[in-house]
């Protein structure tokens, strides 16, 4: 049942239940959906036996925590902080996030004036290390400001290090960007990064699934992860340890169908291994922003071609590279023996050479032609087999 089924006191049962089951928890998620938020609710408060799937001990617990709730409290505190609680089934509801099945969130705390659903429809995840090092903070900024520029939101954790330039980097673009928060909206963390939540929830969006006030813990931010990786099209993962919590996120976007990419990082370095583990497995190389929407972006957001530069003996056509290619790299040849080499006739050669010529590749010593100094360079710089 959808809280858009349930009206106003199912909002309020799903807001008392955030305060009751913690994130991700399948077995409240079960309960809500086959009895609905205000059936569960009124089991809480009537202190009845338990429901299926927990133990008297949990039961007890989750009773004590109920009696504690008052959703209306949470809702004022909500609202005086420029918080709105947005649930499944309502209009502004990421239908993506569904795909969590019973783990769905509850409902979600919104800061900011944006719409949620219409933004993380062309959504990209950006996570990497905490400790990043300069490398992944300004690969992380650039990628971050490449997707806003062309029109993407980035979804990050609020964190320090690589999660804090994506946001850095949208912000600075002037493009959009949400925090998903392990806490409550309305108490940002880390407390450091204070000031940029506030910007994110003034140009984007702060969102979390824990009532107002509430703290972090370790569990909550794996579990927060989930959400990162369902609400987006793909997930990024910048730098990364082999024990990174981003980690944790690409592999619930790889569960979840959604794209899981990797930026490579220096061999030697400790806080790539994750990343490169994880480009071992299934996830796709990824070096700019425009790599990223050519994977999660629609039909014919294609990325550059990528080559190395373009040198003039690029430019001759295929019969005259041929000819060239045939010219000793030291000393004159017959044009007998380099039509030989090109594999055409004497009077086709002759054509061509004199072609090169004209464009300064080769020149004629006698019955001879060798190649000029230009175009040994040129042949050196466009070789790496020497």
């Amino acid at each position: 049942m959808s809280a858009a089924d349930e009206g106003e006191d199912g909002l309020l049962a799903r807001i008392l239940l955030t305060r009751v089951v913690e994130p991700g928890d399948e077995t409240g998620g079960r309960w809500v959906r086959e009895l609905g938020a205000g059936a569960v609710v009124r089991r809480l408060r009537e202190r009845g036996g338990p429901l299926p799937g927990v133990s008297g001990k949990r039961w007890a617990g989750m009773l004590a925590r109920a009696e504690r709730a008052d959703p209306h409290r949470d809702l004022a505190v909500a609202r005086e902080a420029g918080a709105r609680f947005v649930t499944p089934g309502t209009t502004e509801w990421p239908r993506q996030l569904d795909d969590l099945g019973d783990a769905r969130p509850l409902g979600l705390w919104v800061r900011g004036g944006a719409d949620l659903r219409m933004w993380a429809l062309r959504s990209v995840a950006l996570v990497g290390a905490r400790a990043c090092t300069e490398y992944g903070a300004h690969m992380a900024a650039v990628l971050s400001a490449g997707l806003a520029e062309r029109g993407w939101v980035v979804v990050s954790g609020g964190a320090y290090g690589v999660d804090g330039a994506a946001h850095r980097g949208a912000l600075g673009s002037g493009g959009a960007t949400v925090a998903v928060l392990a806490c409550g909206v309305d108490r940002p963390y880390p407390r450091g990064h204070t000031g940029l939540i506030t910007r994110i929830a003034e140009q984007g969006l702060v969102i979390g699934e824990l009532p107002p006030g509430d703290h972090p813990t370790p569990s909550r931010f794996v579990l927060r992860n989930r959400v990162i990786a369902a609400l987006t099209r793909g997930t990024v993962v910048v730098e990364a340890a082999h024990r990174s919590g981003s980690l944790v996120t690409a592999r619930a976007a790889r569960r979840l169908g959604r794209h899981t990419m990797g930026v490579p990082g220096p061999a030697t370095s400790g806080l790539s291994a994750g990343v490169h583990e994880l480009l071992r497995q299934e996830a796709v190389l990824v070096t700019d922003a425009a790599d990223v929407v050519e994977l999660v972006g629609d039909m014919g957001e294609l990325a550059p071609e990528r080559r190395g530069p373009v040198l003039p003996r690029d430019l001759l056509e295929p019969a005259g590279r041929q000819v060239l290619a045939a010219l000793p790299a030291h000393g004159a040849a017959r044009a007998e023996d380099i039509a030989c080499g090109a594999q055409t006739t004497r009077d086709d050669a002759i054509a061509r050479l004199y072609e090169l010529r004209a464009l300064g590749y080769v020149e004629r010593h006698g019955d001879g032609w060798k190649l000029t100094r230009q175009a040994l360079i040129s042949a050196r710089g466009g070789s790496d087999a020497h």
